[in-house]
């Protein structure tokens, strides 16, 4: 992050006294946070006057957030809302939280928000994924209650990205609200809502790990302080591994300083994937050195890691090969729209977690904190990125507001040990020179941010589009079999890519096939993307083909499946489901898992599986059918209506019989396997009614 956090660093400092390898150390409590969810009242349209602390709400709604105005019309295959919505709320700051600094923090609200405190405008944010924060200590009296109001547009903005994107844009102050009260001599809030602390891992290895702890700090009060800055790493029980302190250093009144403090720590415990994620904390102490008193302590994750790319082998994590297979990520799901809670991420990463995927996009946009602290505890290598998506506006308000919001992501998410690809940008529509100068700009920018992690692009124009140019390394978004091509093209594309440049690092960032659990087909030809029938079998088929394809190509360093989940994009009517874009691997609810699903499982999970495919195409017409079973079994035995069908062996994790004959009513097939050293069982019941 050279250059990133402040202009300049004080550097150094001594090793404190007393840290011997058995000491512990518990951070003290310094801040307080008040969650605001609670108590909004809110208003659709535009009202004038909102703003005034005396504005007659009576007539608004009451909820709380998170909440979007979209989360019915965005997924109904119609028009929905984009235009203003109003919040207010009443926040009353205790009395005990005076002489504090006080910071108003919302986590994500879309797209462009306007606040105000008692009528006074506190300022804009654009951008519709990002924390942003206003220092408010002037703006609220502690012991008296303030009026907080909010205008938020998700309205279509020339200026901000994104301008077009294949998923509906919700409105509304859709992630938490809080309000944080800190000492006066504290570590910033205001470097684009970062943590103000910033962990840059300059070496690390099976014996040793060397960082840097960057801090800034600021002195709000209007004398003078000499200040201590001490940097502790710890595990995750509180054992301190390394602790280091400044030579005592004079803040002035009014400003602000940055410190760098190098620590090492002796035969690490390496961040190491789904094997072994495991998590140092990094703190850091402000004291006030004529008050004897930590002021401020801040407390950041530390996975120490290294990786690499390398055209031929893939991607590295800690010096061993360890090939990328994943999938994309959207934060919607269905009645709450964006709207999700903690509780939702956590069943989001438990279904990663259960299909065995290493590696998960985090597309097209900065996500909930929440989503990137549960990769890291996971171990799920995280590719996040900017919402650059489809086109760009040339004008000097867009480059800006975009180059803003890559800070954002970066500085906010600079310490989490799970991300190690910053994206510049999806599938830009125009290899014009005012898109390749804007890529340019940005993979510039991660680089001056943070140089140790790798910049990449999403690209779906030609293999040498100018586009795919500017990052450190290209991903490639490849629908053979769904938008043209054949699914058995893949792996030929991926050959003549790498043949014609070997020294080329690449991804798949995306590929799938829609698919509505409701329709079936048997060996189904490819549908027509737009049309109404995407039958289940037909997505599984494609799924099939990809990963056999990708699985034998290590020069390819990671693959991710379009989408985990079926997601709300409103201009889509397709599969018989208006308003969905049905490539999820899970259905939008998270209570139906598809059958390509299993096959992900099969090869990714070490977890027994045994899956009967099919399982939902129940009522049937034609008495020719097929069992096909997904499962991580040597062997799989199965039986129709209690007559065996003998024994299959696989090595693909794909076991068949062709040319089965149902009989007229309930059919119940059976399958059976002894997966490391346990007996499994999977059925279903297939009914034949009125045969053709």
């Amino acid at each position: 992050m050279a250059g990133g956090v402040l202009a300049t660093f004080a550097s150094g400092g001594t090793a404190a006294a007393g840290s011997a390898a058995l000491q512990t150390y518990v951070p003290p409590a310094r801040r307080v946070r008040l969650g605001l969810n609670s108590g909004w009242l809110f208003h659709r349209g535009d009202v004038a006057g909102a703003e005034r602390a005396g504005f007659d709400d009576s007539t608004w709604g009451s909820l709380s957030v998170p909440h979007t105005w979209n989360a019915e019309d965005g997924a109904d295959g119609a028009s929905y809302y984009r235009g203003i919505g109003w919040y207010r709320k009443r926040v009353t700051v205790p009395s005990n939280l005076s002489g504090m600094m006080l910071f108003l923090q919302f986590a994500g609200v879309n797209q462009v928000a306007d606040v105000w405190v008692d009528g006074v405008h506190l300022g804009q944010h654009r951008g519709g994924y990002s924390r942003f924060r206003f220092g408010v200590t002037d703006a609220f009296t502690p012991g008296r209650t303030g009026v907080l109001a909010v205008k938020v547009t998700n309205a279509h903005n020339p200026d901000v990205a994104p301008l077009g994107a294949d998923y509906t844009f919700q409105g509304g102050i859709y992630r938490n609200v809080s309000l944080h009260a800190l000492d006066k001599l504290a570590v910033r809030m205001l470097d684009y809502a970062g943590p103000g602390v910033y962990v840059r891992q300059r070496s690390v290895t099976a014996a040793s790990a060397t960082v840097d702890v960057k801090s800034t700090l600021f002195n709000n009060n209007t004398t003078s302080r000499s200040v201590v800055v001490r940097a502790i790493v710890t595990h995750a029980n509180g054992t301190v591994v390394a602790d280091r302190s400044t030579t005592a250093q004079t803040l002035k009144a009014n400003s602000g300083m940055g410190i760098v403090q190098t620590l090492t720590i002796a035969n690490p415990r390496r961040w190491n994937g789904l094997a072994d994620p495991y998590l140092y904390n990094a703190h850091v102490e402000i004291r006030d050195v004529a008050a004897d008193t930590v002021t401020d302590v801040v407390t950041e994750p530390l996975g120490l890691r290294s990786f690499s790319l390398d055209a031929t082998s893939g991607f590295k994590l800690n010096g061993k090969n360890l090939n990328l297979h994943g999938v994309n990520l959207h934060q919607d799901r269905a009645d709450a729209g964006w709207a999700v809670s903690d509780a939702d991420h956590e069943q989001d990463f438990a279904l990663i977690k259960e299909i065995g995927a290493n590696a998960v996009r985090m597309a097209h946009y900065q996500h909930d904190q929440k989503g990137y602290n549960l990769a890291d505890a996971a171990g799920v290598v995280v590719w996040a990125e900017i919402p650059l998506v489809d086109a760009i506006t040339d004008s000097a308000a867009f480059t800006s507001s975009t180059q803003t919001q890559l800070r954002e992501l970066i500085r906010q998410n600079y310490n989490h040990p799970s991300i190690v690809f910053w994206g510049i940008g999806n599938e830009q529509r125009t290899d014009n020179t005012p898109t390749n100068k804007l890529l340019a700009q940005l993979a510039a920018l991660v680089e001056s941010e943070d140089p140790e992690r790798i910049s990449t692009y999403a690209n779906n124009l030609g293999n040498d589009a100018g586009v795919a140019g500017h990052a450190e390394t290209t991903a490639y978004n490849k629908y053979f079999g769904w938008y043209g091509g054949s699914y058995n093209d893949l792996g030929e594309w991926a050959d003549q890519l790498h043949a014609a440049s070997p020294n080329r690092t690449f991804a798949v960032s995306e590929f799938g096939a829609g698919a509505n659990p409701g329709q079936h087909a048997l060996n189904p030809s490819a549908p027509s993307p737009g049309g109404s029938f995407h039958p289940e079998e037909y997505q599984a088929l494609l799924h099939e083909a990809s990963w056999k394809q990708l699985a034998a190509r290590p020069f390819v360093w990671g693959s991710f499946v379009w989408n985990m989940f079926d997601f709300a994009s409103d201009g889509r009517n397709e599969g018989s489901r208006p308003g969905i874009n049905d490539k999820g691997l899970v259905a939008r609810d998270r209570l139906l898992r598809k059958d390509a699903f299993y096959w992900y499982k099969a090869n990714w999970s070490a977890a027994p599986t045994l899956y009967i495919t099919s399982r939902r195409w129940t009522s049937r017409t034609d008495a020719a059918a097929e069992l096909k079973v997904y499962s991580n079994a040597p062997e799989v035995t199965a039986t129709l209506n209690d007559t065996s069908l003998g024994k299959r062996s696989s090595t693909e994790r794909i076991f068949k019989w062709t040319g089965l004959e149902l009989r007229p009513g309930v059919n119940t097939v059976t399958v059976t396997a002894s997966i490391d050293g346990a007996a499994h069982t999977d059925e279903v019941t297939w009914t034949l009614e009125n045969p053709v």
